[in-house]
């Protein structure tokens, strides 16, 4: 597994590097858990060290420039273009596939260090409930990263058969060279339960914005059944948060996205000045880390900021102007419905800036997510029609919420039509959060939903319109990085 030879160093670093004490280290890149981490607050600055590792920058920027999220926009200089993400091409040698593989590896990598240096520490007196909060915490994100590796890597989430990625429950040593076969999902699914129970015995809060909590792994749970297509288990643990948290209102829709209100966010990656991933980034990389907007503009998220990604025109279609998302997703120096001799220039608002300009915290769960995963598992049970405990009711109860009034109740045909309806909603809904490519791989085919741009956004590109949800693009390839270094690791189909 070269991921590990590559990262192990920089596991190290990151996870060491918070903490107070020095530290003593034989030999480079040789972890001694017994000098390193010595205390409970030793393993907490590594905790953070571990935090650090997560970005969903890379996926947000995938997702929208994949799929039909974004247009290429007037300051644009081959962004998109010369990865070929915009034109459909994705390959093992693409930076989609090395970045998410390489992060999620390394957090699990990470995360194992960390537990096994935990077994040479043992609590002074009053420590032990934080240091049970620390060692849960810790397998909840171990969790986390296991099923991030599966939600891009396999080729069918309910297949327990299928390959995803590694299952990573040791450190492996960085002396050698590691030759292994990918996991099965139903091996690293029953990880992640087994991760899951640990951690909710483990951690102390019911939740908490920026720290592991329990209502982050009932956040989990819900989405990783609802991928599975286990629609009763989904139904409950959705249900669960449904009733604890409340569906923003107009007003406080738009202050989330200001970072000014929390109102429905379950768990969220904090950005913040000065911290790591306040940084200088190259734009088109994917790697906004803190100034996520910058995955979209140069400057800051207006008319004169340098878009070099602009709204898809598709997704500008089917939004209703007088929904408050709009306005969250379009920036108001946008120009737009000028006639034909003004360009339109639709610029992406959703990451304005809060502590300066493009950086914004990533959200990770929110409740909006709960009530889409219960719709999807009504659909699923063919209760897609009427006024209470459906399919229909919550998708307007959503609508009723985004306009401020009164919204008609959908009607729906069959099956097909109400989980077309749950992604066209969830394509507005989570928007440049990194959902998209994901939602039409998994509900794509049962909504009879792919990848459609307009026109004038594919014409100077040749046949980069549509994209069919069965596409075997739609499952990412294992890197070349991998490749070269693993003869026993099997590509995805399709490569």
């Amino acid at each position: 597994m070269k991921i590990y030879k590559i990262i192990f160093a920089v596991t190290v670093g990151i996870l060491l590097g918070g903490c107070d004490d020095a530290v003593d280290i034989t030999q480079p890149g040789e972890l001694n858990g017994e000098n390193a981490f010595t205390t409970v607050d030793n393993l907490n600055s590594g905790l953070q060290g571990l935090y650090d590792i997560y970005d969903l920058s890379p996926a947000i920027q995938f997702n929208a420039v994949f799929t039909d999220e974004v247009t290429i926009g007037f300051d644009n200089g081959g962004q998109g273009i010369g990865s070929g993400e915009y034109l459909f091409q994705l390959n093992a040698g693409s930076d989609a596939p090395d970045q998410n593989w390489s992060m999620y590896h390394a957090a699990l990598n990470s995360a194992n260090v960390l537990l096994e240096a935990s077994k040479n520490i043992t609590p002074e007196e009053g420590e032990l409930g934080e240091f049970n909060d620390i060692i849960g915490q810790i397998y909840a994100l171990r969790a986390y990263a296991h099923f991030q590796v599966i939600s891009y890597f396999s080729s069918d989430y309910t297949d327990e058969d299928a390959l995803g990625g590694f299952l990573v429950d040791f450190v492996p040593n960085p002396t050698l060279f590691l030759e292994k076969e990918r996991s099965t999902n139903g091996e690293i699914y029953e990880l992640i339960s087994q991760d899951l129970i640990l951690a909710e015995d483990l951690i102390a809060e019911e939740s908490a914005l920026t720290r592991i909590s329990k209502d982050f792994i009932t956040a989990l749970k819900a989405r990783m059944a609802a991928y599975r297509e286990q629609y009763s288990d989904a139904n409950m643990y959705a249900s669960e948060l449904l009733s604890k948290y409340k569906i923003p209102t107009r007003e406080e829709y738009v202050d989330v996205f200001l970072d000014s209100s929390n109102v429905g966010v379950i768990f969220k990656l904090e950005r913040t000045l000065g911290d790591s991933h306040d940084r200088q980034i190259t734009t088109g990389s994917g790697l906004g880390a803190g100034w996520v907007g910058a995955n979209f503009a140069f400057i800051n998220a207006t008319v004169d900021g340098s878009p070099y990604f602009e709204m898809g025109r598709s997704l500008f279609d089917e939004i209703d102007q007088e929904d408050v998302r709009f306005d969250v997703l379009l920036n108001e120096t946008s120009i737009y419905d000028n006639g034909a001799e003004v360009r339109d220039t639709l610029v992406i608002g959703k990451y304005p800036g809060s502590e300066k300009a493009l950086m914004n915290d990533l959200k990770v769960f929110r409740v909006e997510e709960m009530l889409f995963i219960k719709a999807e598992a009504l659909a699923a049970e063919g209760n897609f029609n009427g006024a209470a405990n459906t399919t229909a009711a919550l998708i307007k109860e959503l609508r009723d919420a985004r306009f401020g009034s009164d919204q008609p109740l959908p009607v729906y045909a069959d099956a097909t039509e109400a989980f077309g309806d749950i992604i066209d909603e969830r394509r507005i809904e989570f928007a440049y959060e990194g959902h998209r490519w994901k939602d039409l791989k998994r509900l794509g085919v049962l909504g009879n939903r792919g990848i459609k741009r307009a026109a004038e956004d594919c014409a100077s590109f040749g046949d980069v319109c549509e994209l069919e949800a069965s596409d075997f693009k739609f499952t990412m390839p294992i890197p070349l990085s991998e490749l070269n270094a693993n003869t026993v690791i099997s590509q995805n189909p399709g490569y």
